[in-house]
Parts: structure tokens; C-alpha cells; sequence
């Protein structure tokens, strides 16, 4: 996604994870993230809506992008709802409940399918 968007790990303000809140899919995402991102994914400010909207199967990608819209739009980033506790293998800077300020140039979202359908695509503002 980074090399085809003309991207640098250091462009990417906010990250809209799959985040299914199963223990094996968050670790691994995360640790995906991690190799995708380097020491940037600590920078990274990552979120969940499907916690607030589910996993609307085929329309998840659809609504997850949207949020990363308006994230850039209104300098917001969107909390992940039901946050309770932190696990030690997902350590990245979790938005916990309430959305946060923050300016966004760029977001990317994550949507993972049954099946092994995937994309991560990046919006940038112009």
C-alpha cells in the first residue's frame, strides 16, 4: 500500500485497524503493523470502528474508510469503543474510547475478509 501510494512510513498519521478484538487477529495485525511501519508504528495514532459500527462483512471496508475521511476532514481521530484493557503484544498508541484531536494528513485502513480478501488503502489530504 505505502510503495504503491508513493508513500513513506513517516507520512501516515493514523491508522484504522481491521481490529476484530480476538486476542490471535490483534496480535498479529499488530505485529504486522510493526514490521510495516518500523518505529513509526509507535508514532501512529490506530483505532478500530469496527468496534462501534461491527463487522459489517462486505460494507466494513467501506465504513472504515469513510471514518479515515473524516479523520483528515475534522482533525479527529476516532476512539475504539469498549476499550477495557491494554494487551503487552498490542502496544501501539491505542485511541481508547473517546476520539482524540489530532491533525491527519494521511490514513490508511485495514479490511481483512473470510476468504483471504484483503486491502489497505490510504486517503491523503489535498
Amino acid at each position: 500500500c505505502l510503495v504503491d501510494a508513493g508513500l513513506n512510513p513517516e507520512d501516515v498519521d493514523y491508522l484504522n485497524a481491521h481490529g476484530t478484538g480476538t486476542k490471535a487477529n490483534d496480535q498479529i495485525e499488530t505485529a504486522a503493523i510493526k514490521r510495516v511501519f518500523g518505529g513509526h508504528a509507535y508514532k501512529l495514532s490506530v483505532s478500530s470502528t469496527k468496534s462501534m459500527h461491527a463487522h459489517c462483512l462486505g460494507a466494513s471496508g467501506a465504513l472504515e474508510m469513510i471514518a479515515c475521511v473524516m479523520a483528515i476532514r475534522e482533525g479527529i481521530v476516532p476512539p475504539t469503543a469498549n476499550y477495557r484493557e491494554a494487551d503487552a503484544d498490542c502496544d501501539l498508541d491505542i485511541t481508547p474510547n473517546v476520539a482524540r484531536e489530532r491533525a491527519v494528513r494521511t490514513a490508511i485502513s485495514n479490511s481483512f475478509a473470510f476468504g483471504g480478501t484483503n486491502a489497505v488503502l490510504a486517503v491523503k489530504a489535498v
